[in-house]
Formats: structure tokens, sequence, C-alpha cells
């Protein structure tokens, strides 16, 4: 858990919740077998996360959730996506091991308010993370919309709870 994320805003703020449930997916799935270690799992996690911002940076539409959704997809479908096999680079981690550790068929869809992923090609969809889409009017903010909107800078326990 880093606190970088402090005055430097990094990645655009309204994306970090979505990112953050991904990658503790990501990372939660090699945890499981065991052969990561939790430093190396942070490392994965951070090289994982700035990855995913850089890539969605300019394929992020709030007001249209589903607009460019197949770019956003993670996907393994025997075939390693290249953003989780560079962030596992940085670890040390091939592709024959990542293969071991993960789903052999996995996809991930990371939109806006919605992260979902399905195990296998079958499998159910199971949501993640979801928020509730700001209403239009904006006296029903809540505070929680109010920081995914970036209103506010995220206050250090938020960044926490979110990466715990």
């Amino acid at each position: 858990m880093s606190h970088r994320h402090g005055p430097r805003r990094g990645p655009r703020a309204d994306m970090l919740p979505e990112i953050a449930a991904a990658v503790g997916f990501v990372s939660g799935l090699l945890r499981t077998r065991g052969c990561v270690s939790e430093q190396q799992l942070q490392v994965f996690s951070g090289a994982l996360r700035e990855a995913l911002a850089e890539h969605y940076k300019h394929h992020w539409f709030p007001e249209k959730p589903f607009k460019g959704s197949g770019y956003r997809c993670i996907r393994i479908n025997h075939k390693m996506d290249p953003i989780i096999s560079k962030a596992a680079s940085q670890i040390g981690l091939s592709l024959p091991q990542l293969y071991q550790l993960l789903p052999s068929e996995l996809t991930l869809w990371v939109d806006p308010y919605e992260v979902s992923y399905r195990i296998g090609e079958d499998g159910s969809i199971c949501v993640l993370y979801e928020a509730t889409k700001p209403q239009s009017s904006y006296g029903m903010l809540t505070c929680k919309n109010q920081m995914m909107l970036g209103r506010t800078s995220p206050s250090k326990n938020y960044i926490m709870t979110v990466s715990s």
C-alpha cells in the first residue's frame, strides 16, 4: 500500500476505484497459489495499476460507460493479456508461470462504475465493483460520488481502503 497518490495527481481520480478493483482481483488470483511473495505482489499491483491507468487514459467515458469497453477489457484465452504479462515480467514471472497461476480463460471488464469478470467461456459473470452512477442533478451527489468525479482529491484513508 503505497501512499504515493498523495499530492501528486496521478491517473484521473475517477478511474481509481475501478482500476483498484481490477488490480486487486488479478493480484488476488496470483496470491491464492502462494508462489508469489507479498512483496512481489505489491510490485505487480503497482505496475498493473499504472499500466491500466495509462492504457485507459483516453478511453474512459463516465458519461457513456460502455463506450470503449472492448478496448478496456482484459482477456486471457489461452493467450495472455499483454498488460498482465508486462506487469508480471516486472517481478520475474514468465509466461508459462503466469499460465499456471491464472485461469486459462478469463475476461475482466473494467468500465466506469462497474468491474466484472467471467472465468471460463461459459462461466457466469460476477461483479467485482459497482458504484452508483452519479445522478444528473448534482444536488444528489454523495461524498463517494464526488470523489469518483474527482471533485475532491481522495483522502488518504479512501486510497487505503481501496488498495487494501
